[in-house]
């Protein structure tokens, strides 16, 4: 090699996990994980040379631009101009015979790119872009080297995103920064690394902490995330102001009260899962010893057509399908199957069947246009009222324990990084959307009587 590397502490010691082990780069932003990323591309090329096969993967192409500019320094200054980088193909050869390539996985069809392809080290970066990780576990399938060429994974993502929910679930708690685990799904043995911008001496420290200050001035819980790497943090963040456990949930009930008005607020989805909520609101009354003031709302009941293994996967259940489980889920309670759902099922096919309402209502369910397109209003409104739940004098939404799949995934969802007052619809937001609706719900029948806005 012609020039030194300087690494920081956190590198070193990345580096210095055995090869047997995978590796999740966690923590905040600024720490240099992507840098670890490309060190560890180079050692792996150094070490097994013309059988070494590398894969850096970004969910999109512009995250490549960022890498393919740090390798460029990077093997500038150990290979000169004998690393060849194929910009078409987005392809390093290096003159030890080692071949790297930087590719492109945000949906199915590019995974078939891939397909029949062998790899000894799979490199991804800022997966928490990754609303689910199911395309990147399909790409284990691509590793596969020589007796004395070990094959090994290695992830990096900052909290936050889309994909906190699963990343925190299957590699930051699992144990302890730096204390092996075992990872059901992959099979293998993994190590949590965490860093922060604090352990990169070779940024402008002070400089970049007024830069993640400012990137989110209103999201204090993203800032800290960003800046201490806690997983802890609701970056679900969208709600993380307004959702707390300690005043949005309750207990289930074992009935609905007499005079609660209720209603079905519903999100269709067939390949996307399929998300119905019995929501019941107060007259102003006390249930189970907390007060509940006057149009407050409890969701108080969940039917979510989803995979287990995948919350952004539907069942593929068909609209008669879905409304015999929701008339089911109704006749237990003792309520009408009738409420509000997403304007989407009421589109004509243009095939003279009608449409996903149609058929619903000759399925004996009965739904109303929920005005989906009242996006960020919406989701204004259910922050109000998941912000004042638990106020004396104010109405408030609370949500069953009951409800798992809200509680999988609405604490979780990401703010959409173009439109900071929007959820990224790329996350598990259906139970969101269904409660989005039934909340609009409530406002529509309040300017009914003249209420709206109280």
């Amino acid at each position: 090699m012609s020039r030194p590397i300087n690494l920081s502490a956190f590198q070193q010691r990345a580096l210095l996990v055995p090869e047997e082990y995978d590796l999740f780069l966690g923590g905040g932003r600024g720490g240099g994980k992507s840098y670890t990323l490309g060190v560890l591309a180079l050692r792996h090329a150094e070490q097994y040379r013309e059988r070494a096969r590398i894969l850096y993967l970004r969910r999109t192409y512009k995250g490549l631009a960022d890498f393919e500019l740090l390798t460029r320094d990077l093997f500038g200054d150990v290979y000169g101009m004998a690393a060849r980088y194929n910009a078409a193909e987005h392809v390093w050869r290096l003159p030890n015979g080692a071949y790297l390539e930087l590719g492109q996985l945000e949906t199915a069809a590019e995974y078939g790119k891939f397909q029949g392809r062998s790899f000894t080290l799979m490199l991804a970066d800022e997966i928490g872009q990754h609303p689910m990780p199911d395309l990147l576990d399909m790409m284990r399938s691509n590793l596969r080297g020589g007796h004395d060429v070990p094959v090994r994974v290695v992830f990096a993502a900052n909290p936050g995103g889309p994909g906190h929910y699963w990343i925190a679930k299957r590699y930051v708690f699992m144990a302890a920064p730096w204390s092996p685990f075992h990872e059901p799904k992959s099979n293998r043995q993994w190590l949590y690394a965490p860093s922060t911008f604090v352990d990169n001496q070779f940024i402008d420290r002070d400089q970049y902490r007024e830069q993640l200050g400012s990137a989110c001035p209103d999201d204090p819980e993203l800032l800290r995330a960003w800046l201490t790497g806690d997983w802890t943090v609701n970056r679900g963040a969208y709600f993380a102001a307004v959702l707390e456990e300690a005043r949005n949930a309750i207990e289930p009930w074992p009935a609905i009260p007499e005079g609660w008005e209720t209603w079905l607020a519903h999100d269709f989805g067939s390949s996307a899962p399929s998300v119905t909520y019995i929501c019941a609101q107060s007259p102003g009354a006390t249930v189970a010893d907390r007060f509940y003031p006057r149009d407050s709302i409890v969701l108080v009941d969940e039917l979510a057509a989803v995979r287990r293994d995948n919350l952004n996967m539907g069942l593929g259940w068909t609209a008669p399908t879905t409304a015999e489980a929701i008339r089911e889920m109704c006749a237990t309670w003792k309520v009408r199957p009738e409420g509000v759902a997403d304007d989407a099922c009421f589109a004509k096919s243009g095939h003279g069947a009608g449409s996903i309402a149609d058929e619903f209502a000759r399925a004996g369910v009965r739904f109303r246009p929920a005005q989906k397109s009242e996006r960020i209003p919406g989701w204004q409104k259910m922050r109000r009222l998941l912000a004042d739940a638990g106020k004396p004098d104010k109405p408030g939404l609370y949500v069953s324990r009951g409800c798992s799949y809200f509680w999988a995934t609405v604490p979780y969802l990401a703010r959409d990084q173009k439109r900071v007052e929007d959820v990224d619809s790329s996350g598990p937001d259906h139970a969101a959307d269904a409660v989005r609706y039934g909340c609009l719900r409530r406002d529509l029948r309040l300017q009914r009587v003249g209420l709206a806005g109280i």
